[in-house]
């Protein structure tokens, strides 16, 4: 929490530093276009991307290191940190909790569609007749049955997607999705997840497209809170796999998928407990035995 203030503190004086040297400059510049600007940055950085992570928002490990450089897209019920370099999102993160029964379903799109936002434009023709997967990252299913039409639209914006193969996308990876939110919310109220790409040199990208990094492995964080702690649990998972394996097999430490993303998760957090929590691999809170086989839906 310490590290915290001190970011918020740096981060509130170079505003004013910044602000204090234009206006002095230019007066009324400085009052009719920086405030606006400065307030929405503000807000974006200090409260609204907060309040969509959990003990910080994913960062990069090593500020000039490009391949781990993302951009920060807020949706209706998840965010992204994304890569244009990659083509890739290299985090996702939202929250679920347990599906009422009367949620509405919704029709699924057809088509996956371009991120405005993006600079490249990868669009849904990028990956025809790539040999790969529209892979999602934030999950149709929950996300449009926990927070609506809007949110399961921007599920399918093309910044949400990343190269799977099938019997990843559509087995084991299908099957985590349904255990988080159809078990694990049992156990645990509201579950964190962070989700995303790992990737090993050198580079590969679709056939179909340059702009697409295809990824060697995919990671899933679980979190949550309880009433003796936060409780952590992690994946990781090969594009290799042939869809049919315990889920057990994937275990790892949150560590093993920082070292390999280059990514920092949980920074918000007292630096012994999550030294503690992340060097950790303990299945038993999550019951994952239970439903470590539990077959896929396609």
């Amino acid at each position: 929490m310490a590290r915290r203030r001190q970011k918020k503190h740096r981060f509130l004086l170079a505003t004013f530093i910044t602000f204090f040297r234009v206006g002095k400059k230019y007066p009324r510049i400085s009052v009719l276009t920086l405030l606006p600007l400065i307030g929405g940055y503000s807000y974006e950085v200090m409260l609204a991307r907060p309040d969509m992570a959990f003990q910080g928002v994913p960062q990069t490990q090593v500020w000039y290191q490009p391949l781990t450089w993302s951009r920060v897209f807020r949706n209706d019920g998840f965010m992204v940190g994304y890569s244009d370099i990659r083509g890739n999102p290299l985090w996702v993160i939202y929250q679920v909790t347990a599906i009422k029964d009367n949620a509405t379903p919704h029709k699924r799109p057809q088509t996956f569609s371009t991120d405005w936002r993006s600079l490249t434009r990868i669009s849904h023709q990028d990956y025809t007749r790539s040999g790969f997967d529209r892979g999602h990252m934030a999950p149709n299913y929950a996300i449009s049955r926990l927070y609506g039409k809007q949110a399961q639209l921007d599920t399918f914006l093309m910044t949400n997607i990343t190269p799977q193969k099938s019997n990843l996308n559509q087995k084991v990876w299908q099957r985590l999705e349904a255990v988080e939110v159809d078990y694990f919310t049992k156990l645990h109220r509201r579950v964190w997840v962070i989700t995303g790409p790992v990737f090993s040199n050198p580079l590969n990208r679709l056939k179909s497209s340059w702009k697409v990094e295809i990824p060697d492995a995919f990671y899933k964080i679980y979190a949550a809170e309880t009433s003796s702690g936060i409780k952590m649990l992690a994946f990781l998972v090969p594009q290799t796999v042939r869809g049919n394996e315990p889920l057990t097999d994937f275990i790892v430490s949150v560590d093993t998928i920082e070292e390999l993303t280059g990514l920092d998760f949980f920074h918000e957090l007292d630096d012994p407990l999550e030294d503690k929590l992340e060097a950790a691999i303990n299945p038993k809170p999550w019951k994952l035995n239970s439903v470590a086989r539990l077959p896929s839906r396609y």
